[in-house]
C-alpha cells in the first residue's frame, strides 16, 4: 500500500486519536496525540551513546518527533550511579523528515575511589565524545501495522576518549574507534508493544570508555542487543534490555549489561526515563548495579 507524504502524516495522526481506544491498557482521560508529529514515546529516549532507542541500545526508530515532511530535535542528560564508579552523559540530536538522524553525546565515567587505589588519582574521570548518524532504510514502525516487517536502519557510531596514554597502559590499542549496528523495531499498536534486536560491530571496551581493542583481541565483535517495551498508557511505558559486550581486555574483564525501565512522557517537549542497570564487573569492581535516571527535552 502506498500512502503520499501528506496522507501518511494525516494517518499517523488518526492512528494517534485512535490508540486511546485500540489499547486496551490506554487510560480514557489521555489527551489525543499531536498530530503534527509521531506518536507520544515512538520517537525513543537518548541512549547512552546519545542514538534515538532505548537506555542501552538504539532502535531503528529516527529521535524527534518529525514527520515526513519536518525536522525533530532533542536534548539529554543521563547519570548513572554504581557502587564505585558513576557516569554523566549528555547531548543532542537531530533527526531530518523520520529518515536521517544525527547525534553527539560526551560521556564523563568518574572512577570515585578506584581511581586512588589504581594511583590515578580520587575521581579521576574519563571523557569520551560520540557522534551518531543513523539512517532508515525500509519501514514504517507506525504505519506498518498490516505488514510483518519491521522498520530497518543502519547507524554508525565514532568514539574518541581523552586518555590514550592511561588506555594504552592497560592494553587497548586504541584511544577512538567506530561501531557499526543495524536495528530492527517493530511496533503493535493493539497489543501495545514495542520490539527492538540491534546487531553492532565493534572493538570498544566497556562502550569505548576503556578504549578499544586489547591484549586479547583487536578484531570487531558481533554483539546483539535487545529491547522490548510495553506501553501502560500512551504517556508510560515499562521494558528491559539486555546489550552483549565483548571481552578485548585481560586487565579487564567485561560483564554484558541488563535493566529494567520505567519511561514517562509529559509531552512531546519532556521525557523521564528511570531504570535499574546491572552492569556487572567494571576494572577491578564487581556487581556493579544501580540506578539510571535520565531527562529529555525536545520537539
Amino acid at each position: 500500500m502506498h500512502i503520499t507524504r501528506p496522507g501518511r502524516a494525516l494517518l499517523a495522526g488518526v492512528i494517534g486519536g485512535l490508540l486511546g481506544i485500540a489499547s486496551t491498557h490506554a487510560r480514557a482521560d489521555d489527551a489525543p496525540a499531536n498530530i503534527s508529529g509521531k506518536l507520544l514515546l515512538t520517537a525513543g529516549v537518548s541512549q547512552i551513546e546519545g542514538a534515538g532507542g532505548g537506555g542501552l541500545t538504539p532502535w531503528a526508530l529516527i529521535g524527534g518527533y518529525e514527520t515526513n515532511d519536518q525536522i525533530g530535535a532533542s536534548a539529554f542528560y543521563t547519570r548513572v550511579n554504581t557502587q564505585d564508579y558513576h557516569l554523566d552523559d549528555a547531548g543532542v540530536l537531530v533527526g531530518l523528515y523520520n529518515r536521517v538522524e544525527f547525534s553527539f553525546a560526551q560521556q564523563r565515567f568518574n572512577t570515585e575511589n578506584v581511581g586512588a587505589a589504581l594511583g590515578l588519582g580520587q575521581g579521576f574521570t574519563f571523557r569520551q565524545n560520540v557522534f551518531g548518524v543513523k539512517v532508515r532504510l525500509f519501514g514504517d514502525a507506525i504505519l506498518d501495522q498490516d505488514s510483518w516487517v519491521p522498520q530497518v536502519s543502519v547507524g554508525m557510531q565514532y568514539k574518541k576518549n581523552d586518555q590514550g596514554a592511561i588506555l594504552h597502559a592497560i592494553g587497548a590499542r586504541s584511544d577512538q574507534g567506530t561501531d557499526f549496528y543495524v536495528s530492527a523495531t517493530k511496533l503493535y499498536l493493539a497489543q501495545s508493544l514495542l520490539l527492538n534486536a540491534t546487531l553492532r560491530m565493534t572493538k570498544a571496551n566497556q562502550i569505548g570508555i576503556l578504549g578499544f581493542g586489547g591484549d586479547l583481541s583487536n578484531s570487531y565483535h558481533l554483539e546483539p542487543e535487545f529491547s522490548a517495551a510495553y506501553l501502560l498508557t500512551r504517556k508510560l511505558a515499562i521494558g528491559a534490555e539486555y546489550r552483549r559486550k565483548p571481552n578485548n581486555l585481560g586487565i579487564a574483564r567485561e560483564s554484558n549489561w541488563y535493566d529494567a525501565f520505567v519511561a514517562y512522557t509529559l509531552d512531546k517537549h519532556v521525557a523521564l526515563t528511570l531504570a535499574y542497570a546491572d552492569l556487572g564487573n567494571i576494572v577491578i569492581k564487581s556487581h556493579q548495579h544501580g540506578l539510571y535516571a535520565s531527562v529529555q527535552v525536545g520537539f
